[in-house]
């Protein structure tokens, strides 16, 4: 049984920091791509992140460009994704979600399985 779990969201003031995490169980997860979504109310759902399988691919939506890292260890079958000078507009649920194969992908269709979701919160 695949099984993903995310930790670190919560309320953050404007122009603070988080570190989101995402455990993977059930799947081999070296070989795999991973990433970050994220849905904010009354939006769909949008990729923020993604890496590949090593690490030596990665890809940034434009909104978040520069301000947010996502990496990986193999290791600890752990992905996660580090959020800096967050604002208003990064209040949503950010769900973690592995790949089909080991490539980057920027569509949901590139996803095989998803974890439950963490809330992030920014106050103004």
């Amino acid at each position: 049984q695949v099984q993903l779990v995310e930790s670190g969201g919560g309320l953050v003031q404007a122009g603070g920091s988080l570190r989101l995490s995402c455990v993977v169980s059930g799947r081999t997860f070296r070989s795999i791509a991973m990433g970050w979504f994220r849905q904010a109310p009354g939006k769909e759902r949008e990729l923020v992140a993604t890496i590949s399988w090593n690490g030596g691919s990665t890809y940034y939506a434009d909104s978040i460009k520069g301000r947010f890292t996502i990496s990986r260890d193999n290791a600890k079958s752990s992905v996660y994704l580090k959020m800096n000078s967050l604002n208003s507009e990064d209040t949503a649920i950010y769900y973690c979600a592995s790949g089909r194969n080991s490539d980057v992908s920027v569509g949901e269709y590139g996803y095989a399985h998803w974890g439950q979701g963490t809330q992030v919160t920014v106050s103004s």
